[in-house]
């Protein structure tokens, strides 16, 4: 599998493939970030393996090299009938290759297997809030190391009080923490993005917390409206479920003015709860 530019530009235009931006398609060309994924990710021979957008393989092929069973999926056509005809043949029945989107399929079939996996992958930028959010309704993977936009990272792991906290922020690390990460230039890739990107590594929680659908389309009904006070905003969507929050609220020592960002991940589990 490629890892230069030349050799990149080079099996792109055998392919009479054109790198699509609107889906994201940036692909590695740094052998030392291939390595870095699978360290953080701990792979090893019988690993499970979920990827998503493998591209032109060069992920996929490290992964099968270092004995990891692989689901994949990739949606553009062409990219596929590529992997199909180079990695499927010597992949020993370890890789598992689909052509789909990604939200529809986040863990690309793997469904239909059992035990504890791994995600492995360079998300497209466009998909990432959707995508995690479909993770985060199935199996959960025991570690999840993904290239995202440095900005996407960022919204992951934002703390509490901050711009960047959102309603993704509060179901991801609900249900996970994060654990050592690592900056990648943009010149890691083929065709070079505009922005820098970062190799996000987060370990599942002993417990991991889940919330109820409810609670999460009211939580991101929320934080759409998140210059607003939560008294107001959560009387304005469901008068019923501000008259068991607003005092579990004030309890937490949290004031009705507080807008949505102001509100920890912990503190709205504890509302979740009063559902149940």
């Amino acid at each position: 599998m490629p890892l230069s530019p030349s050799s990149t530009r080079a099996l792109l235009e055998q392919l009479g493939h054109r790198p699509n931006r609107q889906l994201g398609q940036n692909f590695l060309i740094d052998g030392n970030i291939v390595r870095k994924s699978l360290e953080l990710a701990g792979v090893h021979p019988g690993s499970r393996v979920v990827e998503i957008g493998p591209g032109l393989g060069t992920l996929t092929g490290a992964l099968l090299e270092a004995g990891a069973e692989v689901w994949a999926v990739e949606f553009d056509a062409r990219l596929h009938a590529h992997l199909s005809a180079e990695l499927l043949p010597r992949a020993e029945g370890r890789l598992h290759l689909m052509q789909g989107d990604a939200v529809e399929h986040p863990l690309a079939g793997y469904e239909a297997a059992t035990g504890d996996f791994t995600i492995v992958a360079n998300l497209p930028y466009v998909i990432s809030s959707p995508w995690f959010e479909g993770v985060l309704a199935g199996p959960l993977p025991l570690c999840t190391v993904l290239m995202v936009q440095r900005e996407t990272a960022d919204r992951f792991l934002a703390s509490p009080g901050t711009k960047s906290f959102g309603a993704i922020s509060v179901f991801l690390q609900s249900a996970f923490t994060a654990g050592p990460g690592h900056a990648v230039s943009r010149n890691c890739f083929h065709p070079v993005p505009e922005v820098d990107s970062y190799l996000l590594n987060l370990q599942r929680r002993p417990h991991p917390y889940r919330f109820s659908d409810t609670t999460r389309q009211l939580i991101r009904a929320c934080f759409q409206q998140r210059r607003k006070q939560i008294g107001a905003l959560l009387r304005r969507h469901s008068p019923e479920t501000a008259a068991l929050w607003l005092p579990a609220l004030e309890a937490a020592g949290l004031s009705l003015l507080s807008r949505p960002e102001q509100i920890p991940a912990p503190v709205w589990q504890q509302l979740d709860g009063l559902l149940a």
